[in-house]
C-alpha cells in the first residue's frame, strides 16, 4: 500500500514509545510522508472522539499505535472512521494484537510502503441502542474517579436517521469486546439477553460480554470464555459471575445478532466498547450487537501462528504427565507436497519443518 499520511498513537506512559516515536516522524520526513501524532491529551483537557482525531490527522491511510494491546485499539477506532489499516509497534507484555517489535518499527514501514506487508481484515462489531449514549453529569466525575480522561460517548451515525423501533445506530465499532456491567458493588445488573431474536436468558450478574474470536483472548476469556481463532467470524456472548446454574459461553453465527435489556429492577449498568466506559444505560434501556459490515486491515509482516502465539503469551507449559514421553515433536506437518485434499488446510509452510520450529 502507499502511505501518504500517517497517524502515531503513542503510549507516552513507555519511555520506549517516545524514542519509536522520533524514528518514525524521521521515517516520515525522509519518505515524504505527513507524519501527525493524535490522541493526544493530558489530565487537564477532554480526549476527542474518533472522527476528530481522523481530521487532526489529515486522514491518515496508516495509523501507527506505539503501546499495547490499549493503544492498538485506540488506534484502531481512529483507523475505523477512514478505513486505513492500522500497523501495532508492540511494547506491552501480554497483547495479541500488535505484531511488531520496536526495534523493527522503520522496516516494517519500509515493507509497508513497499507493499511487502500482509493486510489481514478482521471481523468487528457494531451496536445499536434503543437511545443516545451518554454518562449522567451526577455519575461521570465518580465513575472516571483515579482514570485518564475518558472518550466521550459515540455520536449517532449520520446515515441511521432517527430513534424509531429499532434504536439507533451508534457511529462506532469494537474490534475487541462489548460490556454491560454493574455499576455498584453490592447490586448486581439483570439483563434480559437475546440471542438471534429470541430470548435466550435473563441473567443477574456482575456483567455480560459479547465479543469477536479477536476479543475472545481479552475479557471474555478472563471470565471463562472460549479461546477462538481470529481468522474466524463468530459473536461470542460471555456472563461474568452469573447467579445462576446456566455460566456457560454461547457461541453464535456472525448473522445472529445479541440484543442486551437491561430489566426494570435492574441497577444502572455501565457500557464500555473494547475497554473504554462510552455511556450508562438505566432500567429500560437496551443495546443490540452483532457483526459489523466494516473489518478492520492489520498490517502483518508474515502469517502469524496464532496458537503459537497463545503458547507463548500464556506460558503454556506441558502437563507433567507426558514427561515420560520426552520432548514432544513440534510440528504436526509430514515433508513433501501437501496433497490436494488437504490443499484448503492453513498448514506450517516447509521452511518451519526445516527450521525445526512450528512457528
Amino acid at each position: 500500500m502507499t502511505v501518504k499520511r500517517m497517524g502515531l498513537v503513542v503510549h507516552h506512559g513507555r519511555r520506549e514509545a517516545a524514542e519509536v516515536a522520533a524514528a518514525v516522524h524521521t521515517w516520515g520526513a525522509l519518505h515524504g510522508v505527513q507524519c501527525t501524532e493524535i490522541d493526544v491529551w493530558d489530565r487537564d483537557r477532554p480526549r476527542h472522539g474518533e472522527k476528530a482525531e481522523q481530521a487532526a490527522a489529515g486522514h491518515p491511510d496508516l495509523v501507527v499505535t506505539l503501546g499495547g494491546d490499549g493503544t492498538f485499539l485506540r488506534g484502531a477506532r481512529i483507523a475505523a472512521k477512514g478505513e486505513a489499516a492500522v500497523l501495532g509497534v508492540d511494547l506491552g507484555t501480554v497483547g495479541f494484537l500488535t505484531e511488531v517489535p520496536a526495534e523493527d518499527a522503520v522496516p516494517a514501514l519500509d515493507a509497508v510502503d513497499q507493499g511487502r506487508a500482509i493486510v489481514e481484515r478482521r471481523m468487528t462489531l457494531a451496536l445499536r441502542a434503543s437511545r443516545p449514549l451518554r454518562i449522567p453529569s451526577r455519575m461521570e466525575a465518580f465513575l472516571r474517579y483515579g482514570r485518564a480522561p475518558a472518550l466521550p460517548p459515540p455520536d449517532v451515525r449520520e446515515d441511521a436517521g432517527g430513534i424509531d423501533d429499532w434504536g439507533v445506530a451508534l457511529d462506532t465499532m469494537a474490534l475487541n469486546d462489548i460490556v454491560l456491567e454493574k455499576l455498584a458493588r453490592d447490586r448486581q445488573v439483570s439483563i434480559g439477553v437475546y440471542l438471534a431474536g429470541r430470548l435466550f436468558a435473563s441473567y443477574s450478574a456482575d456483567g455480560v460480554i459479547v465479543a469477536t474470536p479477536t476479543g475472545s483472548t481479552a475479557y471474555s476469556f478472563a471470565a471463562g470464555g472460549p479461546v477462538l481463532s481470529p481468522h474466524m467470524d463468530a459473536v461470542v456472548f460471555t456472563p461474568v459471575a452469573p447467579h445462576m446454574s446456566f455460566d456457560r459461553t454461547v457461541v453464535a453465527a456472525p448473522d445472529e445478532p445479541v440484543a442486551l435489556r437491561v430489566l426494570p429492577h435492574s441497577g444502572a449498568a455501565a457500557l464500555s466498547i473494547d475497554g473504554q466506559l462510552r455511556g450508562v444505560l438505566d432500567p429500560g434501556d437496551w443495546i443490540a450487537v452483532y457483526a459489523g459490515r466494516y473489518r478492520l486491515p492489520l498490517i502483518r509482516l508474515a502469517p502469524v501462528d496464532f496458537y503459537q502465539r497463545l503458547r507463548h503469551r500464556f506460558r503454556i507449559e506441558d502437563a507433567p504427565a507426558t514427561d515420560v514421553d520426552a520432548r514432544v515433536a513440534p510440528l504436526a506437518r509430514p515433508p513433501g507436497p501437501v496433497p490436494d485434499d488437504l490443499a484448503h488446510l492453513r498448514l506450517p509452510p516447509e521452511s518451519a519443518r526445516r527450521e525445526g520450529t512450528g512457528g
